[in-house]
């Protein structure tokens, strides 16, 4: 109904599930790390829960697409079954050849296990997956628990995944399912989207609908969708859906405050503060939507630029559909994260050399101010590593103990990293699970750097950010130790929407890092060296 209105070829927030429009947040890659590494990891039970609209059922069908090629995988979508339903579900799944006759729970049973012997006997692994499997029964949460009983001296020859809302957590806690619970190899809790996340993904879902610059969704709204829709991604379709269609209502170019809240007051309607912060609601009715969508309401418009705190690089990498993950003995990729460095300071001295410069022994970050470089640490995790695409010092932990490595390169199933004169490249399932989130990463400063410039500051840092904002925009270079004037700013504003930086025109670390990608700056970079770990 709006599409033609904003100039869009589908509608982009609907919940209808778009593969085009898969977008995989770091939790959702994470997620999906530890499904893998739990399939690799020799058998048991592998627990996803998240709450309803996380992206459990997307984790899931990316899950689908990279099961290696030797697992044979089950998928059951409708756990609501007695035992006997469950198994024979089970068999029709595997395709095993069921027991003559109505059958039986042991007939199930035996003919389940000859399948599996002979499926291992083969070189196959076999993978049951089970969603929404807070709706399981205890006696069928134990009948699972009995089918994984069969094993060989180095794995169970079945490995089972279930996926669930957060009850799942709590009925697995129950006594009588404590023996299952104990089998549970990897766990995974799906939160919600971060502020920043939700910012990269309407600004993905609008891209891939059609909007080939600033959209109709400012980025301004950010923090007030985060707010109302605690960063779920179903809840943030939901609201935008609606608040497009309250636009082009309204006759609005672009989404506005009230435009949104009204649309919150229309799909949380019932749900407390969300309804009371909403306000009046449209009087829409269906005649009146369709004598709208009559009128000839195309239209090209400017809107306010997208502004997506700490990302830098044009295109977020989290809009590109992970590759199916190909087994390692064809990859030469390594599944055991071996242990860092002891010490971070002997980690950031050999990241300071990807960068030409012997950082002292101690105090590295102290010391690389005096070598034109700074530190900056940061707990985003892979999201925004992929963002800063610059090599770090990741940390690594293996229970109580705490390592150093820095990370080289890395791309969408692998990571490469460095330990003394030694460069390996390691299955992200694998890395994932001993990645603390914390790094450090270094970049070249301008003379006379200050940690901010803001409107009215002068001196050699103010005119580096200017004649590079100037080349960038194709216009003369300005004059040396001029102030920071309205059109360096204007310049600024602009630059931090174009690259999905935060749009607050105050040049901070994160904006220097992108202006010395772009102008030319010599330095290492962690995506462009992705897959050739020496």
């Amino acid at each position: 109904m709006y599409t033609n209105y904003f100039s869009l070829k589908q509608q982009p927030f609907s919940i209808a599930p778009d593969p085009r429009y898969l977008f995989m947040s770091e939790r959702h890659r994470e997620a999906l790390a530890h499904l893998l590494y739990g399939i690799g990891s020799g058998g048991g039970f592998v627990l996803l829960t998240g709450e309803i609209g996380a992206g459990k059922t997307t984790v899931c069908r990316c899950f689908i697409e990279q099961v290696p090629e030797n697992c044979r995988l089950a998928y059951i979508f409708n756990p609501r079954l007695t035992v006997e339903e469950l198994l024979q579900t089970i068999c029709d799944e595997f395709h095993v050849a069921a027991p003559s006759g109505t059958g039986s729970v042991k007939g199930y049973i035996d003919a389940i296990n000859r399948y599996l012997l002979e499926s291992h006997a083969q070189g196959s692994n076999n993978v049951l997956v089970i969603d929404e499997a807070q709706n399981l029964s205890p006696a069928v949460l134990e009948q699972l628990r009995l089918l994984t009983n069969l094993e060989t001296s180095e794995r169970k020859l079945l490995q089972i995944i279930l996926i669930g809302q957060p009850e799942l957590r709590v009925m697995l806690a129950r006594p009588e399912l404590e023996q299952l619970a104990q089998r549970v190899i990897a766990r995974y809790h799906l939160g919600p989207l971060s502020e920043e996340e939700v910012g990269a993904y309407v600004a993905h879902r609008l891209a891939v609908a059609g909007v080939t610059g600033a959209g109709p969704i400012p980025a301004a709204l950010t923090p007030l969708i985060h707010k109302l829709t605690h960063g779920v991604p179903r809840r943030i379709n939901l609201l935008c859906d609606r608040a497009l269609l309250g636009a082009y209502v309204e006759n609005s170019r672009e989404v506005t405050r009230a435009i949104l809240r009204r649309a919150a007051g229309e799909v949380f309607a019932g749900e407390g503060a969300a309804a009371r912060a909403a306000g009046l609601r449209w009087p829409l009715v269906v005649g009146g939507v369709l004598a709208v969508a009559a009128l000839s309401a195309a239209a090209a418009w400017q809107a306010f630029p997208r502004e997506e705190p700490h990302a830098v690089t044009a295109k977020p990498p989290a809009a590109t559909p992970a590759p199916r993950v190909v087994p390692a003995a064809q990859q030469s990729v390594t599944r055991a994260v071996p242990s860092g460095h002891a010490r971070e300071s002997e980690a950031l001295r050999e990241l300071a050399l990807l960068w030409g410069q012997a950082v002292p022994p101690v105090q590295s970050c102290e010391a690389a101010p005096k070598l034109n470089l700074r530190c900056l640490q940061g707990r985003g995790g892979l999201y925004e590593l992929r963002l800063l695409d610059r090599p770090a010092v990741v940390v690594l932990r293996d229970g109580q103990r705490t390592s150093y490595a820095v990370l080289v390169a890395m791309d969408e199933r692998s990571v490469t990293l460095g330990v003394g004169d030694q460069r390996q490249k390691f299955e992200l399932a694998a890395f994932v699970p001993r990645f603390g989130g914390e790094f450090t990463t270094l970049w070249k400063v301008p003379r006379g750097f200050r940690d901010e410039v803001t409107a009215g500051d002068q001196g050699p840092d103010v005119d580096w950010i200017a004649a590079r904002l100037a080349q960038l925009n194709s216009a003369p270079a300005p004059a040396i130790d001029q102030p920071f004037d309205k059109r360096t700013q204007a310049w600024l504003l602009t630059f931090q929407s174009k690259q999905n930086l935060k749009a607050d025109g105050v040049a901070g670390p994160r904006t220097y890092m992108r202006l010395n990608q772009l102008s030319g700056v010599d330095e290492p970079r962690l995506l462009a060296a992705a897959g050739t770990g020496k």
